[in-house]
């Protein structure tokens, strides 16, 4: 197959679902779109989409090239990636992830970072999935755990992060301030929705609080801190960010058990260029105080 455009077509075709949300994407009239499509399934000679009044679904055969493409997608995007990463200077787009219960950890860090190199274009992006590195996702992973990185990985220990069990002023005022542990089978708790979370604490927390009493149950870290923050139940915060909301009272002090491990994780090829190596360096210097090990 020789025209690679119209298969880029295709492929925003069947992503995006319509003629004119391909021409938007592609920035091309959506005439342009039709007459790709219709090329490409000449040339295979087979029908690639459905058509419909609500605009195209792929066909079986249509299915199986978009995966192909999906593919060769992402491997242009991670070409991109490490192009854009080789340069000397700390500028154009940097991308770091991290799970969304750092976020109020990290921004101000990243703002930092952001006005030392006003030139740079930070988008940080929060989510409890694992971004691929090696598909040039991310330049910098912020991990939390130990767990076994791919072999192109290079993985650093920044920290250990302690964690306690806090309440917010809101909720002592509305249910009273737990006596002690013993006490805590009384009151309310703030949870990950799913039982079998790897997070040493909610581990704790499923070991010694009644299911019934984690009566707040989310999937996402930055939730559960919120809502420990609006008073709707106890629950597990990490101290710098505790540190930083007067309106939190520890109800626990940190146990070694419940420590979240924090690492920087990048990828091999893109570990000793300008950016990264910037940025690891502005980060090491922030974080001094986050119990650095």
């Amino acid at each position: 197959m020789d025209n690679w455009d119209e298969v880029r077509t295709a492929f925003q075709v069947a992503r995006q679902g319509t003629v004119s949300g391909a021409a938007h994407t592609l920035g091309v009239h959506h005439a342009t779109v039709i007459r790709h499509v219709d090329a490409l399934e000449a040339t295979l000679g087979v029908k690639l989409f459905h058509r419909h009044a609500r605009g195209y679904t792929a066909t079986e055969a249509g299915q199986d090239l978009m995966r192909v493409a999906q593919t060769t997608n992402e491997q242009f995007g991670q070409l991109e990636g490490r192009i854009k990463g080789r340069g000397s200077e700390v500028s154009g787009e940097f991308v770091v992830t991290s799970l969304g219960s750092f976020s109020e950890l990290l921004t101000p860090m990243l703002a930092d970072f952001q006005a030392t190199h006003p030139e740079l274009l930070v988008r940080f992006l929060t989510s409890a999935r694992v971004f691929r590195l090696e598909y040039g996702e991310a330049h910098v992973a912020i991990r939390a755990g130990s767990h076994e990185e791919m072999q192109d990985n290079v993985a650093q220990e920044l920290a250990v992060l302690k964690v306690g069990l806090f309440a917010s002023d809101q909720y002592i005022r509305r249910f009273g301030m737990p006596k002690g542990e013993g006490d805590l089978g009384a009151h309310r708790f703030v949870g990950f929705d799913k039982e079998a979370s790897r997070a040493p604490f909610h581990q704790w927390m499923n070991t010694h609080i009644p299911r019934e009493n984690v009566i707040f149950r989310t999937t996402s870290d930055q939730a559960a801190v919120a809502a420990i923050k609006a008073g709707v139940g106890l629950g597990f915060v990490v101290l710098p960010t505790a540190d930083k909301n007067a309106n939190l009272k520890m109800i626990l002090e940190p146990r070694p058990e419940w420590s979240v491990r924090m690492r920087l994780v990048t990828h091999v090829d893109l570990h000793r260029t300008a950016k990264v190596q910037a940025f690891l360096s502005h980060f090491k210097a922030f974080a001094k105080d986050w119990s650095v090990v």
